[in-house]
């Protein structure tokens, strides 16, 4: 294994089946490319289907069209902020329990509040810890 897959405890793909050998989707929103990337390849990696979107109105629109089971929204964003973007999620039809995970930069209690507030279940900063994001999908789902 590498290090990548040591950082994610790679070896029981499995657990991130959806059923009927269906992979768990994640929609990935992040605008900024290399993050994007590296979250992506490493959510891969572990087994998940991701999906992908760079702002906060594509959010909306590629949880509509792809209905993933797990959310990972990063805050600051363009065109529709992750906060805006997290409360129109969740007002879509089949929304309301979908696990949204915020991630930030920012690690302060008013962030973390905010998010909550706004629809989020859990909150992970960056730079993100694979072995806790995985530990934090593996709850939520």
């Amino acid at each position: 294994m590498g290090s990548a897959e040591q950082q994610l405890g790679l070896g029981a793909a499995e657990g991130r089946m959806k059923g009927k050998g269906d992979r768990v989707t994640v929609l990935l929103v992040e605008d900024t490319e290399d993050n994007r990337f590296m979250m992506r390849r490493l959510l891969e990696m572990a087994g998940y289907r991701v999906v992908e979107a760079m702002n906060g109105d594509d959010a909306v629109k590629v949880a509509k069209a792809e209905s993933p089971q797990i959310i990972l929204m990063d805050l600051s964003l363009p065109v529709i902020d992750g906060l805006a973007a997290t409360r129109l999620i969740r007002k879509l039809p089949g929304f309301k329990s979908t696990p949204i995970i915020a991630v930030s930069a920012h690690d302060t209690s008013d962030f973390q509040s905010e998010a909550l507030e706004a629809g989020c279940n859990s909150y992970i900063t960056k730079p993100i810890d694979f072995n806790e994001l995985e530990e934090l999908i593996a709850q939520l789902l």
